[in-house]
C-alpha cells in the first residue's frame, strides 16, 4: 500500500482534475458550521417536524437468482378432456289439424261510429291570371332548318294484334298454398259493459274525506343581534411584517440607455427606382367584330315523327288485379286544400336599386405628370474607376518535382494507446479514501504496480462515473 494520490497526480492524460471547491485562507480542519444568522435570529414557531418523506430509499437490490417462469395459472390448472358436444337432431315438422282462427279480440269488440269529413277552415285558393295573350317564338321553331332528306322505310313487319282467347294459367304460391280456415276467436277476459251512473260525478277521495286539517304552531323567529364595534384597533400585522427587518440599501441602476434622436433633419427623398426608369407603353383598344344579322326561315317546320306517323294503337283491356278490393270507400269529394294555399297570398315586390355612393374624391382628368424632384434636379458626373491594388497572378514553372516530405512524415513514430488510470481508478485497485476542503480526491493503491508487460490493462467490464 502507497501513500495516497490526488486524481490529478492519478491522470496520465491531463484531462481529469477534481470538482475544486472555494479555497480557503488555512484549513483548520474542523467540521463545518451550519449556523447563520437567519437560523441564529429566527424565534421558532412551535416543535413541528416536517413531514415524513414517501419516497423509497435508492437501495441497490442484488441479484436473487434466475427468474421462475411458472405462475399461478401454470401450476393450479387441471386440463380437462374436451369432449364433443352431442347434436340433438330436430324434431319431425307435422302440421297441425283443423282451422287457423284469424278472429281478434278488436274485431269482435270494436263498434264502428260514422266519420264525416272535416271541414276545413281556411279560405279557397285565389288564382290570379290575366287574358292576355303570350306571344313568344321559341329558338327551335326561329333557328332550325329543313333538310332536303327523303325519308326512310321501315322495315318493321306489320302484325295484327290478336288477343289471347285462355286464360293467363300462372297462379301465385299464395293461391296455390293458402287454404282459408274458420275464424276461432279466443276466450275474452274483458268484463262485461257495466252501466253507468245517471247522477254527476263524485269526486271524493280517501285523502279528502279522511285528511284531518292540524293547525300549525307560529314559526320561531330569532331576534337580530344589535352589531357593537370593537373598542381595540386592528392589528394588520403578519408573522413576517413583524419578523422581518430589512437592511436599507441603494437603489439599483438602471442599464438602460438613453433616448436619443436617431435619423437626420433633412426632408425624405421619395423617389424609388421604379419612378425613374418607367416608361409608359402606347396601348391600342381592341377591336370588336360585328355579329351578323339574323335571317328568319322560310319554310314551315315539319313536327311528325317514324313513331307517330307509323305507330297503330291498339285497344287492349287492363289486367284484373288478383288483390281483392278494399273494403272501406269514402264516396265524399278529396280536399285538396292545403294551409299554405289557403293563407298564402302573393305580395307585389319590386326590384331592389343598387345601392351605390358617391365617390367623394373626384379623379383627375389632366395628364398624369411623372417628372420628380430627383429627376428634375439631379446633375449626373462621371466618376473615376479606383485603382486596383491586387497583385498579378502569375504562376511559376519549376522542372524540378515537388518533395512532399515533412519532418513528421519522416521523424514520427507510432505508439500504443494508453488508457489513463483516473478514468476508472477503481479497476486498476485504487481505493477512495476521502476528499479535502478544496475538492482534491484521494485514493490509495491496493495492489502491486503492473509490469512493464502488462502497464495499461483493459477492463473487461467498465462502471459508469457520473
Amino acid at each position: 500500500m502507497g501513500p495516497p494520490r490526488c486524481l490529478c497526480e492519478i491522470c496520465s492524460c491531463g484531462r481529469h482534475r477534481c470538482c475544486h471547491k472555494r479555497t480557503k485562507i488555512y484549513d483548520d480542519g474542523l467540521p463545518p458550521s451550519h449556523r447563520t444568522e437567519y437560523v441564529d435570529k429566527y424565534p421558532g414557531y412551535g416543535n413541528i417536524c416536517p413531514p415524513s418523506s414517501c419516497k423509497p430509499k435508492p437501495e441497490f437490490q442484488q441479484h436473487r437468482g434466475k427468474m421462475d417462469g411458472t405462475s399461478i395459472f401454470k401450476t393450479d390448472y387441471l386440463p380437462y378432456e374436451v369432449v364433443k358436444r352431442p347434436f340433438r337432431a330436430p324434431a319431425e315438422y307435422r302440421p297441425k289439424s283443423g282451422k287457423i282462427d284469424l278472429g281478434t279480440i278488436y274485431q269482435r269488440d270494436y263498434n264502428p261510429h260514422k266519420v264525416g269529413p272535416v271541414t276545413l277552415a281556411r279560405p279557397r285558393e285565389r288564382k290570379h291570371t290575366t287574358d292576355a295573350k303570350l306571344d313568344t317564338i321559341p329558338t327551335y321553331r326561329d333557328d332550325y332548318r329543313l333538310w332536303e332528306a327523303q325519308r326512310t322505310e321501315s322495315c318493321k313487319v306489320e302484325r295484327t294484334y290478336e288477343p289471347p282467347t285462355e286464360r293467363f294459367g300462372n297462379p301465385s304460391t299464395f293461391q296455390d298454398d293458402y287454404i282459408p280456415r274458420e275464424p276461432n276467436p279466443p276466450e275474452s277476459f274483458k268484463p262485461s259493459a257495466a252501466k253507468l251512473p245517471d247522477g254527476p260525478f263524485d269526486g271524493n277521495t280517501i285523502h279528502r274525506t279522511a285528511y284531518v286539517v292540524h293547525e300549525m304552531e307560529p314559526r320561531f323567529v330569532r331576534p337580530k343581534e344589535e352589531y357593537k364595534p370593537c373598542d381595540q384597533p386592528f392589528e394588520d400585522l403578519t408573522t413576517h411584517q413583524r419578523d422581518f427587518k430589512g437592511i436599507p440599501g441603494q437603489q439599483a441602476k438602471s442599464c438602460r440607455p438613453e433616448h436619443r434622436k436617431v435619423g437626420s433633419d433633412a426632408p425624405f427623398n421619395g423617389t424609388t427606382e421604379f419612378q425613374d426608369r418607367y416608361q409608359p407603353y402606347l396601348v391600342s383598344l381592341p377591336e370588336f367584330r360585328k355579329p351578323r344579322e339574323y335571317v328568319p326561315p322560310t319554310d314551315k317546320m315539319d313536327l311528325n315523327s317514324t313513331n307517330r306517323l307509323d305507330y297503330i294503337s291498339h285497344e287492349i283491356s287492363p289486367a284484373a288485379p288478383i288483390r281483392p278490393p278494399h273494403g272501406r270507400r269514402i264516396s265524399a269529394p278529396f280536399q285538396g286544400n292545403t294551409t299554405t294555399r289557403e293563407d298564402y297570398k302573393p305580395w307585389s315586390i319590386c326590384p331592389r336599386g343598387l345601392i351605390k355612393k358617391d365617390q367623394e374624391i373626384q379623379k383627375p382628368t389632366g395628364k398624369f405628370a411623372d417628372l420628380t424632384t430627383f429627376r428634375s434636379h439631379y446633375i449626373p458626373h462621371q466618376g473615376t474607376p479606383a485603382q486596383s491594388c491586387k497583385p498579378v497572378h502569375v504562376v511559376g514553372l519549376n522542372p524540378v518535382p515537388f518533395q512532399d516530405e515533412t519532418m513528421y512524415r519522416i521523424e514520427y513514430t507510432p505508439k500504443k494507446k494508453e488508457i489513463c488510470p483516473a478514468h476508472h481508478p477503481s479497476n486498476l485497485g485504487y481505493v477512495y479514501i476521502n476528499t479535502d476542503s478544496q475538492g482534491h480526491q484521494f485514493f490509495r493503491r491496493l495492489s502491486p504496480e503492473p509490469s512493464e508487460s502488462n502497464c495499461n490493462p483493459i477492463p473487461k467490464e467498465v462502471a459508469v462515473v457520473t
